[in-house]
């Protein structure tokens, strides 16, 4: 590859970060998938901006043939796609390649949601004194009783939660901030946990410290959540497919559930378009299909 087409990946790149705000998680897996983009085209990289619909479809058959998920095979066209209306918009490139690309269609999942009775079961395997179990019920209830990404919860400094106005300022996706209002429950294990760390209401407005540490007194990170998560349901006798992200699922859903409308919902959740949060209205039909089906007496044979 020249010198000037190698640079090409790394310019789009730190555009997304400077200009665009891409979230770091978000650029890493874009760095990785123009990579191997690049080490497929080998030889043909040196002309990377030429790079034809041939040559694209060529790659697409390469990643089915190594058996790689659709989610992840989606993820790597939207790295291309965007690269390369970056270089259309730069004059780099005249035709975008990827416009002649047919993309497989995306599978359409409905999310995995636990009941409110399952939440319940599972936020009562925090319910001890120690810090563990402080600091792991304020995390449940958190994530729970605001919805939030697990990345963002592991990034909350004490100073972020406002007790007085019971929410808390969070850094979301391509870093747009915004306020997730806490419950009462989650509030009240939030104080507990603070508290066992000698940190007081007064105190907290000022501190900078990370609001979750390890019992090492490290910031926790996302996969250490994972772990304690898995756990705690193992511990409620629950199903092991469920993950922190399932307590944002839950939330959404449950919030549908008992009427909130679905513009509340996308704020709530900080989701930039509506159509991200409409899988929670299928969702939300899904389960009261369910109810029907089970409760009402001819609603089948």
């Amino acid at each position: 590859m020249t010198a000037d087409a190698g640079a090409l990946p790394e310019r789009f790149l730190r555009r997304l970060d400077q200009e665009r705000n891409y979230s770091p998680h978000t650029l890493r897996a874009y760095r990785k998938d123009l990579a191997e983009f690049v080490a497929f085209l080998g030889p043909e990289a040196s002309r990377l901006p030429a790079v034809t619909h041939v040559q694209l479809r060529s790659f697409l058959a390469h990643l089915h043939g190594r058996r790689v998920g659709k989610r992840t095979i989606m993820r790597k066209l939207a790295a291309l796609r965007s690269f390369y209306k970056f270089l259309c918009r730069e004059g780099t490139v005249r035709t975008n390649p990827m416009l002649s690309l047919r993309t497989p269609k995306q599978d359409k999942r409905l999310p995995n949601v636990l009941s409110v009775e399952e939440v319940a079961r599972l936020l009562g395997t925090a319910s001890g004194n120690d810090s563990a179990a402080l600091r792991d019920r304020a995390i449940l209830e958190t994530l729970y009783s605001s919805g939030m990404r697990v990345g963002e919860l592991v990034s909350l400094k004490v100073s972020d939660v406002d007790f007085f106005a019971e929410v808390a300022t969070v850094m979301g996706k391509r870093r747009k901030e915004r306020l997730c209002p806490l419950g009462s429950y989650a509030l009240k294990a939030l104080k507990a946990w603070l508290a066992r760390r000698g940190i007081s209401r007064v105190r907290a407005p000022q501190c900078r410290e990370p609001l979750f540490l390890s019992l090492r007194g490290t910031r926790l990170t996302a996969r250490s959540v994972a772990r304690m998560f898995a756990r705690r349901l193992a511990e409620a006798n629950l199903s092991p497919r469920a993950s922190p992200h399932t307590l944002r699922h839950s939330f959404a859903t449950h919030l549908l559930d008992r009427g909130a409308d679905l513009r509340s919902v996308q704020e709530l959740l900080g989701h930039a378009s509506l159509s991200s949060t409409q899988i929670y209205t299928h969702l939300s039909a899904e389960r009261l299909k369910q109810v029907y089906d089970k409760a009402h007496p001819r609603a089948r044979k």
